[in-house]
């Protein structure tokens, strides 16, 4: 059964069974002969317009001489879940390419983000997601609103699995000053800050202004890392009316220059919880 728009899993299961055939040097006629189809359900396979079974599938890994049985689990496991809609397409809450951000935040074993201004949507509180919902300029009726919280707040759930992905975030230190939802709101957003930094997978620096010029300066960005080496990184940039994604080596490999930029001269992360700490208790002032 074909989908109208594949899911974020599906396309990187299909990127690596191509990988995996070229690598092998099979051709497409050859898989197809080996799991008894035609040549046009390879094609639609590979191009994540069609599911495959899971039968299928373990027959085409051995087919390519795949005897990794972690890997082999691994890409069972995302073929089952990609016949599934992802809990953001049920609840229809946005445009696709949130659902495909949250796909990627799903599936990484490691995320790096650097945010100029507001604070990374995995540390936000309900009522500081809410605050800046209510800020966009577009009319967003209150149902949409609580949908959408909901929605930011389901994602963090990715923190509290058993195998969480590591997490390296930075922010600006307007990230902290900017009294986003007001004093209360700005307060419990700082004291989730300074809870999250304790996870042992979340690693928290903080750029202060008196950094200057910097290579972040063109905006805020997120690399995702997956723990498959056949998936290539990918970087997410968020504008106005959706998110831009980039997963040549060229382009991931200039974000992670700038992340590690970044990382160079920003706070350690105990320096930045004094700094945390610090603004919170300005609030007060």
């Amino acid at each position: 059964m074909s989908d109208v728009r594949p899911t974020v899993r599906r396309r990187r299961l299909a990127a690596a069974l191509v990988k995996l055939r070229d690598e092998a040097g099979k051709t497409p006629e050859e898989a197809a002969q080996r799991i008894g189809c035609h040549r046009t359900k390879i094609s639609r396979i590979e191009n994540a317009r069609l599911g495959i079974s899971l039968g299928e599938l373990r027959d085409l890994l051995t087919f390519y001489g795949v005897d990794d049985q972690a890997y082999v689990d691994d890409m069972v496991a995302m073929a089952r879940r990609g016949r599934e809609p992802g809990w953001v397409q049920r609840a229809s809450l946005a445009r696709p390419s949130y659902s495909d951000f949250i796909g990627y935040e799903e599936t990484a074993d490691y995320i790096r983000s650097f945010q100029n201004v507001l604070v990374a949507g995995l540390l936000q509180t309900p009522d500081y997601a809410r605050a800046v919902l209510q800020a966009r300029p577009s009319t967003l009726s209150k149902d949409e609103v609580e949908t959408l919280v909901t929605a930011r707040i389901a994602r963090q759930e990715v923190l509290n699995r058993a195998d969480p992905p590591r997490v390296c975030v930075i922010e600006g230190e307007a990230a902290l000053r900017v009294q986003v939802g007001g004093v209360k709101v700005m307060s419990q957003q700082l004291d989730r800050l300074l809870a999250m930094a304790e996870r042992p997978n979340i690693e928290l620096q903080i750029l202060p202004d008196r950094a200057g010029a910097h290579a972040g300066l063109m905006g805020s960005f997120v690399l995702f890392s997956f723990p498959v080496s056949t998936y290539s990184d990918v970087v997410c940039v968020e504008h106005r009316t959706g998110t831009l994604y980039m997963e040549t080596p060229a382009e991931t490999e200039d974000y992670t220059l700038i992340f590690d930029s970044l990382r160079s001269i920003a706070l350690s992360p105990a320096d930045s919880l004094d700094m945390i700490a610090r603004v919170r208790q300005e609030l007060y002032h």
